[in-house]
């Protein structure tokens, strides 16, 4: 509770001690301060200050060195989960942005004029491999379909036959591939 309290309110500021001012000076002062030492802190105080150290430690303990790297000059806790929480905000726009980019790209994949059925599958397989690692995964039939129909005019006619021969349901597209590329 005292690390949750560090990371959201900051660490613990020491008070300022009032004394009785010094009759023998020049110059008449009636009081003078000085920060709480260590003595005149409470029980509860103590455990703040080190509830406050610990916190640091420990986010610090859990960053990858890239944050790190951003985060190592803040003084407090406070000010490093504050930091923290704006890179990930960034972070999430990326990887929307990512997404969007690889709908767009799934949107707009089409074969190029001339271009061969090799290199056609390899730019396909690799829209995929990008589609999966970011954890969307189309449909057999989605991809099977984006695959044959967006190939060249030229591939029609074995397009056609995969159609009447191949369960697009359950057939994957590197199967269809292997198809046309051997016809």
């Amino acid at each position: 509770k005292l690390i949750h309290n560090s990371i959201l309110n900051g660490p613990y500021v020491r008070r300022m001690i009032t004394e009785p001012g010094d009759a023998e000076r020049d110059v008449n002062v009636n009081e003078t301060f000085h920060e709480q030492t260590d003595d005149e802190l409470s029980k509860r105080e103590l455990k703040q200050i080190e509830a406050d150290d610990q916190a640091i430690q420990t986010i610090l303990l859990g960053l990858h060195e890239d944050i790190y790297v951003a985060v190592d000059s803040c003084e407090t806790t406070q000010e490093i989960w504050l930091r923290v929480q704006q890179m990930m905000k960034g972070f999430d726009i990326g990887i929307q942005e990512k997404k969007a980019k690889l709908f767009n790209e799934w949107e707009r994949f089409t074969s190029n004029e001339g271009e061969s059925v090799e290199s056609y599958y390899h730019r396909f397989l690799k829209l995929m491999n990008d589609l999966k690692r970011n954890k969307h995964f189309p449909q057999k039939i989605a991809s099977n379909l984006k695959f044959l129909n967006n190939l060249q005019p030229e591939w029609s006619r074995y397009v056609t036959i995969v159609h009447q021969t191949k369960d697009l349901h359950t057939a994957d597209y590197t199967l269809l591939y292997d198809f046309l590329k051997y016809n």
